[in-house]
C-alpha cells in the first residue's frame, strides 16, 4: 500500500514524493486513518518505525483543512516531546512535510536564550514544537497561551516521565483546553504511561507495531565478555577494522561518554559525545560531524540518544549494558533501519551478566558471544547486579526494578551456549 491510498491532500501528497516516500511504515499505514478521522489515538512503536511521519503528516491535513485567514496566526496544535534533539527533527519533519500548505511551525526549548523564540510567537505560529521546562517558563511569563490548541501530540511519553517530566506534563494538560484531539505516543507501555494515557485520551484507537520485545532480523547481535577495565580497550582493538566506518556507543553515564571519548581521541580515532550536559550548540556540531563522517564514532548516554536519526548506521557498540533490557531494543534499532543491514555488539562484565539474562529473556534468544578476542573476561566471579539508581537522570529507569537486565569470523569464533 502506497501513501496515495491514504487519502493525503495534494500539497503533502507532492512534498512526500520530493522526500523520496513511496511506501508507509506500518505505524503509518494504521495511524494516518484514524488520525484523519478525528479519533485520539494510543501508538506504540519503537525507535526507527517512522512514528514523526505518523502523527506530522496527518496534524498537517487537519490543520490545512481548517486554515483561517486571521492577521496572526494561533497555535492550533501542540507536540511536546523530552528533549532538544528530538524537538528538533520534529520541527525539521513539519516543515518538510508541510512545505506547500503554508503551514508555518516554531520549535522551543531550552539551553538556549529565549529572545529568538519569543519574537516568533509573537509574529503567530501554526504549530508549536516544544520540551516541557521551556514551554511552561515561556507560558509563565506570558509569551504563549494553550486556549486555542485543537491537536495535541505526547511524543516519546516513557522518556519523559523517565526525565522526571510527569509534574510539568500536568501542568500542561491543566493549560489545555477540554475539547481536543490527542494524540499519545510511547516506545514502551508500563503501567505509569498507560495510566496517563487514560487520563488523557478519550475512546482511542490503538496502533502497536512491533512490540519492545522483538529485534529486528537483519540486525546481527554479538556479545564480548570482558572486564570493565578492558572495555576501552576492546574498543580501540574493534575499531582498527576499517570496516565500521561510523559507530554509536552507548554509556550507562554523562561521565563514562566523555571517559570513553578521550581514551579515543588518545588514541587517534575521530570522536565525540554527546550527553545532557553538553550544550545544544555542542550537541547539534557532533551530530552533524557524525552524520557527514567527519566524525567516526559517537558517544551518547541513552536520553540524549532517543534523539539521534542517522541514515545507514551499520554499527551501535553497548559499551555498558543497560540496566533495563527495553533499552537494549531501543540502542541496536539504530541500525538495520529500512531492511538494511546491521551489527550490534555488547559488550558485558562480570557485574552486567544478569543484565544480559534479562534481555535475553526479553528479546527470547541467546545472543551469540565471540569468544576468540585480546580481551576475554577472568574477573568472573558472580556477583549482585549493581544497585540500581533512582528515577529521573541519565541511565536511570522508569519501571524502577531491580533487574539487569559478515564480521563475526573477523573477530572471532561464534558460539551460542555459554
Amino acid at each position: 500500500m502506497g501513501f496515495t491510498t491514504l487519502d493525503l491532500i495534494d500539497p503533502i501528497a507532492r512534498a512526500l514524493r520530493e522526500e523520496g516516500y513511496a511506501m508507509p511504515t506500518p505505524i503509518q499505514a494504521e495511524a494516518i486513518p484514524h488520525i484523519l478521522q478525528g479519533s485520539d489515538l494510543l501508538g506504540c512503536a519503537q525507535t526507527g518505525t517512522g512514528k514523526t511521519a505518523a502523527f506530522a503528516i496527518p496534524v498537517l491535513q487537519l490543520l490545512d483543512k481548517r486554515k483561517t485567514f486571521e492577521k496572526k496566526r494561533r497555535i492550533r496544535a501542540l507536540v511536546v516531546t523530552p528533549t532538544r534533539e528530538l524537538a528538533i527533527q520534529i520541527g525539521d519533519s513539519f516543515t518538510a512535510y508541510g512545505r506547500h500548505t503554508g503551514l508555518t511551525n516554531l520549535v522551543i526549548f531550552g539551553g538556549v536564550g529565549q529572545t529568538p523564540q519569543t519574537n516568533a510567537l509573537r509574529n503567530g505560529v501554526d504549530i508549536l514544537v516544544a520540551t516541557p521546562g521551556r514551554l511552561l517558563d515561556l507560558m509563565g511569563q506570558g509569551y504563549l497561551t494553550l486556549k486555542d490548541i485543537e491537536i495535541l501530540v505526547l511524543d516519546e511519553a516513557d522518556r519523559m516521565l523517565d526525565m522526571g517530566f510527569i509534574h510539568d506534563i500536568r501542568k500542561i494538560l491543566k493549560a489545555l483546553p477540554e475539547k481536543k484531539q490527542s494524540l499519545f505516543f510511547s516506545a514502551t507501555m508500563p503501567p505509569e504511561i498507560v495510566r496517563l494515557a487514560g487520563t488523557i485520551l478519550k475512546n482511542p484507537a490503538k496502533v502497536t507495531v512491533t512490540p519492545v520485545s522483538s529485534t529486528v532480523d537483519t540486525i546481527s547481535q554479538q556479545v564480548y565478555f570482558v572486564d570493565k577495565g578492558n572495555k576501552k580497550h576492546l574498543l580501540v582493538h574493534l575499531l582498527k577494522d576499517a570496516a565500521i566506518e561510523s559507530v554509536l556507543v552507548f554509556t550507562r553515564t554523562k561521565h563514562g561518554a566523555d571517559k570513553v571519548v578521550r581514551f579515543l581521541q588518545k588514541h587517534r580515532i575521530r570522536a565525540e559525545a554527546i550527553h545532557g550536559n553538553k550544550g545544544q550548540n555542542a550537541r547539534q556540531r557532533a551530530l552533524g560531524n557524525f552524520r557527514d563522517r567527519s566524525t567516526r564514532v559517537l558517544v551518547a548516554t541513552d536520553i540524549a540518544a532517543r534523539g539521534i536519526d542517522v541514515d545507514d548506521l551499520e554499527y551501535v557498540i553497548n559499551y555498558d549494558m543497560s540496566n533495563v533490557p527495553e533499552t537494549y531494543v531501543h540502542r541496536i534499532g539504530r541500525t538495520g533501519r529500512a531492511g538494511a543491514k546491521g551489527t550490534a555488539i555488547s559488550f558485558c562484565d562480570a557485574e552486567e551478566k544478569a543484565w544480559l539474562r534479562d534481555v535475553e529473556k526479553l528479546i527470547s534468544k541467546k545472543i551469540p558471544e565471540v569468544d576468540h578476542h585480546p580481551y576475554p573476561l577472568t574477573d568472573d566471579i558472580p556477583v549482585p547486579a549493581p544497585v540500581r539508581q533512582g528515577r529521573g537522570g541519565e541511565g536511570r529507569s522508569a519501571q524502577g526494578r531491580p533487574s539487569a537486565k559478515s564480521n563475526v569470523k573477523r573477530w572471532g569464533a561464534t558460539r551460542k551456549a555459554r
